[in-house]
């Protein structure tokens, strides 16, 4: 793989980041902080689904962000676009379309 290349994913990386951190920021997690949710609310059942929603959307994000994070150490690492299971080089139009994928194709779909 190019510097080029490297680079344009790096950003790429860095940017999804930035993006997910803010996400979860505006649902109020992040930095080791929970969502508060009004206690007086009159309908708590309503709060309920609300919260689980929020925790499972916030659920999904951190876990893209934990795959962000894993292919930006790679990159620092020098192993970015290197299969984790046989060490076969991931094709560049995989990391194209999913930059923060750990796995070739044959590995990723097992």
């Amino acid at each position: 793989m190019s510097t080029e290349q490297t680079n344009a994913h790096r950003q790429t990386l860095e940017n999804e980041r930035t993006r997910l951190v803010g996400e979860l920021s505006d649902l109020g997690y992040g930095e080791g902080g929970l969502p508060s949710y009004d206690s007086n609310f009159a309908d708590t059942s309503q709060v309920t689904a609300e919260r689980g929603e929020a925790e499972a959307l916030a659920g999904e994000l951190a876990e893209t962000l934990a795959d962000v994070e894993g292919a930006l150490r790679r990159l620092d690492a020098g192993t970015y676009g290197t299969c984790e299971t046989c060490g076969a080089e991931i094709l560049a139009e995989r990391l194209e379309a999913m930059p923060m994928a750990s796995m070739c194709i044959a590995h990723a779909s097992t």
